[in-house]
Order: C-alpha cells, then structure tokens, then sequence
C-alpha cells in the first residue's frame, strides 16, 4: 500500500488583495461605466448601463469586446457601420478609450468608507496588502496618487498591463502575491466587487471576499445610495448578492467596513485544515 502525505496551512491569513474602483475608491465604480457607455456613443452605439457594467473588472480591450459581442449591441455596430464589428475595430475602440478614461478618472477618486481604518485593522494583525485592477499602469497611477492622499496606500500594486492576461485568469492576484512575498495562497484574500475580481480570487486559490452596496454590480454613487429608500435599495443589494455569491464568492458583504470580523471567521476554517 502507498501512502501519500497532504500539507495542509493551518496559520493565520497573511495578506489582502483589492481591487480599486469599486472597492477601495469611486463608490458604485462610476468612472469606467459612464466612459465606455461615452465611446459606444461616440460610435453611433447606444449601450445600456447594464451592458456597461457586466464585464467590469476585465482589462479594458478584453471589456470592449465583450461588450461588441453582446447580442444586441452586435446588430447596432453592424446596422451602423454596415459589417459585424472586427478585432481592429476593437484595438481602434480601446485606444480611443484610454484618453476618455484618463480625463474622466479625477472625478471619482475618492476614497470609500472604512477602507482605512479596515486596511489598518488588517495591517494590525500582521497582514500585507495589495492591489490589482483592470486599469492600465498610468490610470493606476491616478488611483494610487488619490488613495495615498487619503492614507490608503498598498504595499504593491499590480496594473492588468503588467501580466499576460487580466482578469479572470489569476495572474495579477499571483504577481501581487509574488511581490509581497507571501504564501501559501490560501493564506491571502481576494477582495473586490465584480464577478470577475472572484474569478481573479478563486482561480488563483485565495479566499474571496465580495461587496455589493458599495460597487459595481448595484452601481450607484455614495450620493444615490443615501438618497435611495430602504425598500427601492434592498432589492438590488439582494440582486448583486445573489449573483457574486452564484460566482463563487467565499462571502458577499455590502461594504469594505464588513470584512474585520470575517478575517476571524476565515482563520477559523484555516485551522480546521480547510482551504479556499
């Protein structure tokens, strides 16, 4: 009879993983929404919010053509410029994305609720942090410029323009692991709020956390959302909920301020033996 040893981690979770927007700044992730929902328009497209929104978190080319490839945007794009959409209509769409986004971005950098004093709760327990985001490298830098104002500043930060492929393949979350010098993977935490920040997370064999009232997926500003009543909020709260948590997520929380006692909870299964 062969015998097979397993190693199981049984410490103490030793890094977190955020996303930006939508996650530690621009609540409801407004800046990228308006402004693909601008360059459709701009190519006689109309797209829904909605449409907008659903590939969010991807690097922003793989979003375009997601995008170019739904259903009723496709019969637009070929009604207007006579012939289904191609991959250099893409590259052409992106490039002018880039320019829009940059001139939008100063407009939603605000820090989000309770992500400093949750990044100092986790410092406090030893944890490193990170960042990955489906902005390029200068887009970032804006982002990271902001935060810093504003006393958030990760150790690294990993731009989808520094690794092979974004999200949902893990490899941002894996180089800003890398960079950190942290491991096993089940020690870290991956925390965003969109379907593909779990993929990130769960493809690359961390713990993932995702925020619903905060981010993209009920997609409203700080504003709308203290303006909206209860009764017209909790259904798309629910909404979003139930989608990230479809996806994978380990646990749905609507805001940054809700992890604190999740790390508990998550350290707990740890030293049961389990794993993400």
């Amino acid at each position: 009879m062969e015998f097979y040893t397993q190693r199981q981690y049984r410490g103490p979770l030793k890094a977190a993983i955020f996303d930006w927007a939508g996650t530690t700044i621009d609540y409801g992730c407004c800046a990228p929404a308006g402004t693909f929902q601008d360059l459709f328009r701009r190519n006689g497209i109309e797209a829904t919010i909605a449409q907008a929104r659903e590939p969010m978190g991807m690097h922003k080319r793989d979003h375009i053509a997601t995008m170019l490839a739904m259903p009723e945007i496709a019969r637009q794009w070929e009604a207007e410029h006579g012939s289904p959409h191609s991959d250099d209509d893409v590259t052409r769409l992106f490039e002018t994305f880039i320019p829009l986004q940059l001139k939008a971005l100063p407009n939603f950098l605000d820090i989000i609720p309770g992500v400093v004093n949750t990044v100092d709760a986790m410092r406090a327990r030893g944890m490193k942090i990170g960042a990955t985001t489906g902005y390029n490298e200068e887009m970032m830098g804006f982002c990271q410029e902001a935060a810093t104002r504003e006393g958030y500043v990760p150790d690294v930060s990993i731009a989808v323009t520094q690794v092979p492929a974004g999200r949902p393949a893990p490899w941002m979350a894996v180089k800003a692991a890398m960079e950190l010098q942290v491991f096993p993977w089940e020690s870290i935490v991956k925390i965003g709020d969109t379907v593909t920040d779990v993929l990130e997370g769960l493809n690359a064999g961390m713990w993932t956390i995702a925020l619903t009232k905060q981010g993209n997926e009920v997609g409203l500003s700080r504003a709308e959302v203290e303006a909206m009543a209860p009764g017209d909020l909790a259904p798309r709260v629910e909404r979003a909920t139930q989608k990230l948590a479809q996806a994978g997520a380990h646990y749905v929380v609507e805001s940054v301020e809700d992890i604190p006692p999740l790390l508990d909870t998550i350290e707990e299964r740890l030293a049961r033996g389990e794993r993400p």
